[in-house]
């Protein structure tokens, strides 16, 4: 399917709790990854489905909330036309690691979304 969901991603004000609670309410293996300068990125692996990451809250006075994912085929393509669109770009194009590109949008209705293209369609 294109342009399906591909990642779920918890950014919270508290790491430590959130894995606690998950990983006592479904039955979701949690990996820590280091991603440099300290940062800590605790992937989620659910078996079949969509991946998903837990990660410290990085906006100062944010609350804790649910980030998806959508993967495109051209990232900058996208995310170009969502700005066409109305959406306004809080994060523009960003590598992450050696994974792939991101970027994050809030739609004309306010919801935030995220864009994702993996580093083998780069």
């Amino acid at each position: 399917m294109p342009n399906a969901f591909v990642h779920v991603e918890l950014s919270t004000t508290d790491v430590a709790k959130a894995k606690e609670f998950y990983s006592r309410l479904f039955d979701w293996k949690l990996e820590d990854m280091p991603m440099g300068d300290g940062m800590i990125y605790t992937m989620i692996g659910v078996g079949n489905g969509t991946a998903g990451g837990i990660m410290q809250q990085m906006q100062p006075g944010a609350p804790s909330a649910w980030l998806a994912y959508v993967g495109v085929d051209d990232i900058q393509k996208s995310t170009a036309k969502a700005r066409e669109l109305g959406a306004t770009v809080v994060v523009d194009v960003t590598p992450v690691a050696n994974y792939g590109l991101m970027s994050v949008l809030i739609d004309p209705t306010g919801a935030h979304i995220a864009l994702w293209q993996p580093k083998g369609q780069m």
